[in-house]
């Protein structure tokens, strides 16, 4: 039992577990509508029905299909770009530039244009996603590949390393901790504009996304698939914080010893 309560995902779930009594609870002793505010086991009940019908699990497959080509464009774009500020200074300061200016500009707020230039559909979608991504995924890429130690860039090119090939060989393991940190900070901002996004675009496609469900379930006055699909949301954000990105950081980081492990 002892050995259980060390493993942090044992006392994360213990965590989430208290949290579940304490809505049921909160719904059963208090004065509360239950069409307002749903149990929690009715919740999960609803959670469970969906679930079993496929319904849930298609729209969270749509979001995360969407999700994940933006995530891949945005990606490779954010290393184009460092790749290109490592090789010039003109890079750089035209990537310090960039980033300043569209870092800070929500991509909630390029909706609008979204639908002028791509039409209602997985486009637009997609066009957000790698906004989100894009930047902080760059600004992260970035600082990694600038606090390399000198001795390792000059080790490269005393090899004959330069440009992509330096990036590749030299800096990119070297700066993978700030990559990973970019990674996780990029899948956030996406996570967030992808339910945003089919909140306002809806269906964009032949099947609509987790966004898309919540919405059509408040208008039908189903608050229980309503919490279900928000605590999709949160269960797919948990599942890939915890076990993808924590995978990763051992597999690579925490064996590297380039980080202390937690």
């Amino acid at each position: 039992m002892k050995k259980l309560l060390h493993r942090p995902l044992v006392r994360k779930g213990g965590i989430v577990l208290a949290l579940l009594i304490m809505w049921e609870a909160w719904t059963r002793l208090g004065d509360v509508n239950p069409l307002l505010f749903p149990s929690a086991s009715q919740v999960l009940a609803s959670m469970i029905r969906s679930t079993a019908s496929g319904e849930l699990p298609g729209y969270a497959w749509q979001s995360l299909k969407v999700l994940l080509m933006g995530m891949a464009i945005g990606s490779v774009g954010a290393l184009v770009l460092t790749t290109v500020a490592v090789s010039t200074r003109l890079g750089a300061e035209i990537l310090e530039t960039l980033t300043a200016m569209f870092n800070p500009l929500p991509a909630i707020a390029l909706l609008p244009l979204a639908l002028l230039w791509f039409g209602l559909g997985v486009n637009s979608l997609i066009f957000v996603i790698i906004h989100s991504v894009l930047w902080p995924m760059a600004l992260n890429t970035y600082t990694g590949f600038v606090t390399v130690p000198p001795t390792l860039k000059r080790v490269g090119q005393n090899f004959g390393l330069c440009g992509w090939r330096l990036v590749t060989g030299i800096l990119l393991p070297a700066a993978f901790p700030y990559i990973l940190s970019g990674l996780k900070i990029g899948w956030a901002f996406a996570w967030r504009t992808i339910i945003a996004a089919e909140l306002v675009f809806g269906v964009a496609a032949r099947q609509g996304g987790l966004g898309w469900f919540i919405y059509q379930n408040r208008f039908d006055l189903n608050t229980d698939l309503v919490f279900a699909g928000l605590l999709t949301v949160i269960l797919i954000g948990l599942v890939v914080e915890n076990l993808i990105f924590k995978w990763v950081e051992r597999k690579t980081v925490l064996r590297w010893g380039m980080s202390a492990a937690h």
